[in-house]
C-alpha cells in the first residue's frame, strides 16, 4: 500500500513536482493526499492543480498568531490522512504543537551539507562567501532547532571560486530533485529507522542509480532516483 503524504510548500514546488513525477511513474510508493501552501500566489498550486491533487491554501498572514495558523495546517494535513509531512521549500518554522501532532513524521530539505549553513535562507550565497571547497543538500527530520534533526541522506557537489548563487544552486537543485523523493521511498519502504541521532536505511536487494557526476551522495542512490 502506497504511503499517504502529504507536502507542504510556500514557492515555486519543484521538489513537490519532482515527487509527483516519480508517483506518476510508478516509482515513488507514495499517494500524495494533499498540498498545502500559505502563498496566495505560490507556483506550487498550479503545479497541484494540473497533476490533479488535492490543494489547500491559506494565507498565514490573516492569522493572529504562528499557532493559530499551524492549528489550521494541522487539521488540514490530519484530514487527508497523510502519514508523512514533507516540506518542500517552506518558509516559516514550525510550532511544537505542529511537531507534536506529526512526531517523527516530518521531513525536511535543506540546501546545504548539514549542519554547515543551517538555520537561514541563505545557505548558498553564504558557502560561497564563506569560500568551502563543496556544498550540498541534506534531507533530515524535523526538529524544533532549525535545521537539526537526525540526517537521512546527503549530496555534495563542488563549489568554485568561479560560481555564483545560479550556477551552485543548478547542482544543488538537480541533486535535491533525486535524494529528497529516494528518502521518502526508503520511508515508505519501512526501511528508516533512527537511533538518537544516527539515521539507518535498512539495505535492499536493487541496483544502484548512476553515481550523478561531480557529486557524492551517501547513502547510495538507488535506480530510478
Amino acid at each position: 500500500m502506497s504511503l499517504p503524504i502529504a507536502i507542504v510548500a510556500s514557492g515555486n514546488g519543484t521538489n513537490a513536482q519532482a515527487m509527483i513525477d516519480l508517483m506518476h511513474k510508478g516509482i515513488l510508493d507514495v499517494d500524495i493526499r494533499l498540498i498545502f501552501c500559505n502563498r496566495p500566489n505560490a507556483r506550487v498550486i498550479e503545479r497541484a492543480k494540473a497533476a490533479g491533487i488535492p490543494w489547500q491554501m491559506e494565507d498565514h498572514k490573516l492569522y493572529p498568531t504562528r499557532e493559530a495558523f499551524d492549528a489550521v495546517m494541522i487539521d488540514a494535513l490530519k484530514k487527508s490522512g497523510a502519514e508523512l509531512v514533507v516540506l518542500a521549500g517552506y518558509m516559516r518554522l514550525l510550532t511544537r504543537s505542529f511537531l507534536d501532532a506529526f512526531k517523527n513524521r516530518v521531513v525536511n530539505i535543506h540546501p546545504s551539507l548539514l549542519p554547515a549553513f543551517g538555520g537561514g535562507v541563505h545557505a548558498g550565497p553564504d558557502a560561497l562567501a564563506y569560500g568551502v571547497k563543496l556544498s550540498g543538500c541534506t534531507v533530515h527530520f524535523v526538529e524544533m532547532e532549525v535545521d537539526s534533526g537526525p540526517i537521512i541522506i546527503q549530496a555534495g557537489v563542488p563549489c568554485d571560486a568561479e560560481d555564483d548563487e545560479d550556477s551552485l544552486m543548478t547542482r544543488i537543485h538537480a541533486l535535491e530533485h533525486r535524494i529528497y523523493p529516494q528518502a521518502v521511498q526508503w520511508i515508505a519502504e519501512g526501511r528508516v529507522s533512527v537511533e538518537g541521532r544516527k539515521v539507518h536505511v535498512a539495505k535492499a536487494d536493487r541496483p544502484l542509480a548512476q553515481k550523478p557526476c561531480d557529486s557524492l551522495v551517501w547513502p547510495p542512490l538507488e535506480e530510478g532516483f
